[in-house]
Protein backbone atom coordinates (compact mmCIF):
# COMPACT_ATOMS: atom_id res chain seq x y z
CA UNK A 1 0.00 0.00 0.00
CA UNK A 2 1.19 3.41 -0.83
CA UNK A 3 0.84 6.05 1.70
CA UNK A 4 1.64 9.97 1.93
CA UNK A 5 2.57 10.45 5.61
CA UNK A 6 2.27 14.80 5.71
CA UNK A 7 4.02 15.56 9.15
CA UNK A 8 6.25 12.49 8.54
CA UNK A 9 9.49 13.77 10.00
CA UNK A 10 8.20 14.54 13.19
CA UNK A 11 8.15 12.60 16.96
CA UNK A 12 4.36 10.40 15.60
CA UNK A 13 5.11 10.64 11.91
CA UNK A 14 8.58 9.79 11.72
CA UNK A 15 7.95 6.57 13.72
CA UNK A 16 4.31 6.16 11.57
CA UNK A 17 6.53 6.10 8.61
CA UNK A 18 9.43 3.66 10.16
CA UNK A 19 6.63 1.31 10.84
CA UNK A 20 5.05 1.01 7.68
CA UNK A 21 7.86 0.60 5.74
CA UNK A 22 9.15 -2.35 7.98
CA UNK A 23 6.14 -4.04 7.17
CA UNK A 24 6.39 -3.62 3.47
CA UNK A 25 3.90 -1.12 3.09
CA UNK A 26 5.77 2.02 0.78
CA UNK A 27 4.98 5.07 3.18
CA UNK A 28 6.68 8.43 2.28
CA UNK A 29 7.05 11.26 4.54
CA UNK A 30 6.75 14.92 3.52
CA UNK A 31 6.84 18.34 5.65
CA UNK A 32 7.91 22.09 5.60
CA UNK A 33 12.12 19.84 5.23
CA UNK A 34 10.83 18.44 2.23
CA UNK A 35 9.09 21.58 0.40
CA UNK A 36 5.17 20.87 1.28
CA UNK A 37 3.70 23.71 2.94
CA UNK A 38 -0.01 23.14 4.07
CA UNK A 39 -0.63 26.39 4.50
CA UNK A 40 0.47 27.61 0.93
CA UNK A 41 -0.11 24.80 -0.83
CA UNK A 42 3.14 24.30 -2.46
CA UNK A 43 3.85 20.74 -2.81
CA UNK A 44 0.45 19.20 -1.09
CA UNK A 45 -0.58 17.88 -4.95
CA UNK A 46 2.50 16.43 -5.61
CA UNK A 47 2.86 14.67 -2.17
CA UNK A 48 -0.54 13.22 -2.41
CA UNK A 49 -0.21 11.70 -6.04
CA UNK A 50 -0.91 8.13 -6.14
CA UNK A 51 -1.74 7.44 -2.58
CA UNK A 52 -4.18 5.29 -1.21
CA UNK A 53 -4.01 6.69 2.06
CA UNK A 54 -2.91 10.42 3.26
CA UNK A 55 -2.07 10.35 6.76
CA UNK A 56 -1.93 13.74 8.16
CA UNK A 57 -0.07 14.50 11.32
CA UNK A 58 1.09 18.05 10.92
CA UNK A 59 0.42 20.07 13.93
CA UNK A 60 -0.11 23.85 14.74
CA UNK A 61 3.24 25.33 15.11
CA UNK A 62 1.23 27.94 18.30
CA UNK A 63 -1.23 26.47 20.60
CA UNK A 64 -2.82 30.17 20.92
CA UNK A 65 -5.95 31.32 19.04
CA UNK A 66 -4.24 31.00 15.61
CA UNK A 67 -4.52 27.38 15.61
CA UNK A 68 -7.87 27.17 14.19
CA UNK A 69 -7.07 28.87 11.26
CA UNK A 70 -3.81 26.32 10.45
CA UNK A 71 -5.94 23.56 10.82
CA UNK A 72 -8.57 24.73 9.29
CA UNK A 73 -6.55 25.81 5.89
CA UNK A 74 -4.41 23.03 6.20
CA UNK A 75 -6.88 20.47 5.96
CA UNK A 76 -9.05 22.54 3.39
CA UNK A 77 -6.06 22.12 1.08
CA UNK A 78 -4.98 18.63 2.20
CA UNK A 79 -8.29 16.89 1.88
CA UNK A 80 -8.88 18.66 -1.49
CA UNK A 81 -5.82 17.40 -2.80
CA UNK A 82 -6.47 13.75 -1.53
CA UNK A 83 -9.71 13.92 -3.16
CA UNK A 84 -8.40 15.08 -6.66
CA UNK A 85 -5.51 12.38 -6.16
CA UNK A 86 -8.16 9.60 -5.89
CA UNK A 87 -7.11 8.68 -2.07
CA UNK A 88 -9.32 6.43 -0.11
CA UNK A 89 -8.63 6.66 2.96
CA UNK A 90 -7.30 9.76 5.16
CA UNK A 91 -6.49 10.06 8.65
CA UNK A 92 -5.31 12.02 11.28
CA UNK A 93 -4.65 12.06 15.07
CA UNK A 94 -6.44 13.89 17.63
CA UNK A 95 -7.04 13.99 21.20
CA UNK A 96 -9.22 11.91 23.44
CA UNK A 97 -11.45 14.57 25.08
CA UNK A 98 -10.61 17.15 22.31
CA UNK A 99 -14.10 18.52 22.53
CA UNK A 100 -14.85 18.56 26.20
CA UNK A 101 -12.01 21.48 26.76
CA UNK A 102 -13.63 24.12 24.64
CA UNK A 103 -12.39 26.90 27.14
CA UNK A 104 -8.69 25.84 25.00
CA UNK A 105 -8.09 27.26 22.18
CA UNK A 106 -5.79 24.32 20.36
CA UNK A 107 -8.67 22.23 21.72
CA UNK A 108 -11.20 23.77 19.98
CA UNK A 109 -8.83 24.19 16.77
CA UNK A 110 -8.35 20.38 17.30
CA UNK A 111 -12.44 19.38 17.30
CA UNK A 112 -12.60 21.55 14.54
CA UNK A 113 -10.03 19.83 12.26
CA UNK A 114 -12.33 16.69 12.99
CA UNK A 115 -15.34 18.27 12.10
CA UNK A 116 -13.90 19.15 8.50
CA UNK A 117 -12.16 15.85 7.99
CA UNK A 118 -15.48 13.97 8.73
CA UNK A 119 -17.34 16.66 6.22
CA UNK A 120 -14.86 16.12 3.70
CA UNK A 121 -15.08 14.03 0.48
CA UNK A 122 -12.90 11.52 2.03
CA UNK A 123 -13.43 8.49 3.82
CA UNK A 124 -11.95 9.01 7.30
CA UNK A 125 -10.28 7.59 10.55
CA UNK A 126 -9.70 9.37 13.52
CA UNK A 127 -7.41 8.05 15.69
CA UNK A 128 -7.72 9.92 19.55
CA UNK A 129 -4.63 9.83 21.93
CA UNK A 130 -4.43 10.64 25.55
CA UNK A 131 -1.46 12.42 26.43
CA UNK A 132 2.19 11.85 25.66
CA UNK A 133 4.71 10.76 28.38
CA UNK A 134 7.22 12.68 25.82
CA UNK A 135 5.39 15.80 27.09
CA UNK A 136 5.25 15.36 30.69
CA UNK A 137 8.82 17.04 30.58
CA UNK A 138 7.26 20.00 28.90
CA UNK A 139 4.12 20.27 30.99
CA UNK A 140 6.30 20.67 34.06
CA UNK A 141 8.42 23.32 32.38
CA UNK A 142 5.30 25.87 31.71
CA UNK A 143 4.62 26.20 35.46
CA UNK A 144 8.55 25.63 37.68
CA UNK A 145 9.61 28.17 39.49
CA UNK A 146 12.67 27.94 41.22
CA UNK A 147 12.45 25.09 43.30
CA UNK A 148 9.20 24.41 42.78
CA UNK A 149 6.37 22.95 40.13
CA UNK A 150 2.68 23.37 40.25
CA UNK A 151 0.58 21.41 39.12
CA UNK A 152 -3.20 20.68 38.89
CA UNK A 153 -4.78 17.26 39.89
CA UNK A 154 -6.14 16.74 36.90
CA UNK A 155 -6.29 13.09 35.86
CA UNK A 156 -3.95 12.30 32.64
CA UNK A 157 -3.84 8.45 31.20
CA UNK A 158 -0.05 8.50 29.67
CA UNK A 159 0.74 6.99 26.47
CA UNK A 160 4.05 6.08 24.69
CA UNK A 161 4.80 7.76 21.72
CA UNK A 162 6.06 4.65 19.67
CA UNK A 163 2.09 3.34 21.36
CA UNK A 164 0.62 6.29 19.32
CA UNK A 165 2.52 5.71 16.25
CA UNK A 166 1.75 1.76 16.43
CA UNK A 167 -2.40 2.58 16.58
CA UNK A 168 -2.17 5.18 13.76
CA UNK A 169 -0.46 2.58 11.02
CA UNK A 170 -2.74 -0.15 12.03
CA UNK A 171 -5.60 1.98 11.10
CA UNK A 172 -4.06 3.68 8.28
CA UNK A 173 -3.58 0.23 6.52
CA UNK A 174 -7.04 -0.71 7.60
CA UNK A 175 -10.40 0.08 6.49
CA UNK A 176 -11.39 3.50 7.10
CA UNK A 177 -13.58 4.03 10.20
CA UNK A 178 -15.83 7.17 9.14
CA UNK A 179 -15.43 7.32 13.16
CA UNK A 180 -13.54 7.99 15.81
CA UNK A 181 -10.96 4.90 17.97
CA UNK A 182 -9.88 6.31 21.40
CA UNK A 183 -6.31 5.04 22.65
CA UNK A 184 -4.39 5.52 26.02
CA UNK A 185 -2.29 4.23 28.28
CA UNK A 186 -2.80 1.77 30.69
CA UNK A 187 -3.00 3.67 33.82
CA UNK A 188 -4.17 6.91 35.07
CA UNK A 189 -2.50 9.19 37.17
CA UNK A 190 -3.29 13.03 39.05
CA UNK A 191 -0.95 15.07 36.90
CA UNK A 192 0.92 16.41 40.62
CA UNK A 193 1.41 12.99 41.34
CA UNK A 194 2.38 12.31 37.42
CA UNK A 195 4.91 15.02 37.95
CA UNK A 196 6.49 13.55 41.73
CA UNK A 197 7.27 10.30 39.88
CA UNK A 198 8.90 11.76 37.20
CA UNK A 199 11.19 13.96 38.86
CA UNK A 200 11.80 11.46 41.88
CA UNK A 201 13.26 9.04 38.83
CA UNK A 202 15.42 11.67 37.47
CA UNK A 203 16.98 12.46 40.95
CA UNK A 204 15.53 16.03 40.80
CA UNK A 205 15.07 17.80 44.21
CA UNK A 206 12.24 19.88 43.06
CA UNK A 207 9.17 19.87 44.73
CA UNK A 208 5.80 19.58 43.19
CA UNK A 209 2.80 21.44 44.56
CA UNK A 210 -0.83 20.83 44.08
CA UNK A 211 -2.16 23.82 42.69
CA UNK A 212 -5.76 23.60 41.16
CA UNK A 213 -4.96 26.72 38.94
CA UNK A 214 -1.57 25.71 37.46
CA UNK A 215 -1.13 25.53 33.88
CA UNK A 216 -3.28 24.37 30.44
CA UNK A 217 -4.58 21.75 32.44
CA UNK A 218 -6.27 23.66 34.93
CA UNK A 219 -9.25 24.25 32.97
CA UNK A 220 -10.01 20.80 32.36
CA UNK A 221 -13.05 19.47 34.38
CA UNK A 222 -13.13 15.84 35.65
CA UNK A 223 -11.72 13.35 33.87
CA UNK A 224 -12.20 13.97 30.11
CA UNK A 225 -9.12 13.69 29.14
CA UNK A 226 -8.99 10.10 30.26
CA UNK A 227 -11.11 6.79 28.62
CA UNK A 228 -10.80 3.29 30.84
CA UNK A 229 -12.63 2.04 27.43
CA UNK A 230 -9.89 3.39 25.13
CA UNK A 231 -7.62 0.53 23.07
CA UNK A 232 -5.07 0.23 26.06
CA UNK A 233 -1.46 0.60 24.79
CA UNK A 234 1.09 -1.88 26.63
CA UNK A 235 3.62 0.58 27.87
CA UNK A 236 3.71 1.88 31.32
CA UNK A 237 5.11 4.63 32.78
CA UNK A 238 7.09 3.21 35.27
CA UNK A 239 9.22 1.33 31.93
CA UNK A 240 9.08 4.37 29.95
CA UNK A 241 10.84 5.86 32.18
CA UNK A 242 14.02 3.35 32.57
Amino acid sequence: MKLAVIGGTGLIGSQVVSILNAAGHEAVPHSKSTGVDVIGGQGVDEAVAGAEVVVNLTNSPTFDEASPAFFRTSMDNLLAAAHKAGAAHFVILSIVGVDQVPELDYYRAKALQETVLAAGPVPYSIVRATQFMEFIDAVMSWTADGDTVRLPATPIQPIAARDVAEAVAKVAVGTPLNGIRDIGGPEIFALDELGRITLSHKGDSRTVVTDPTAGMFAVVKGDVLTDKEAHLAPTRYSDWLS
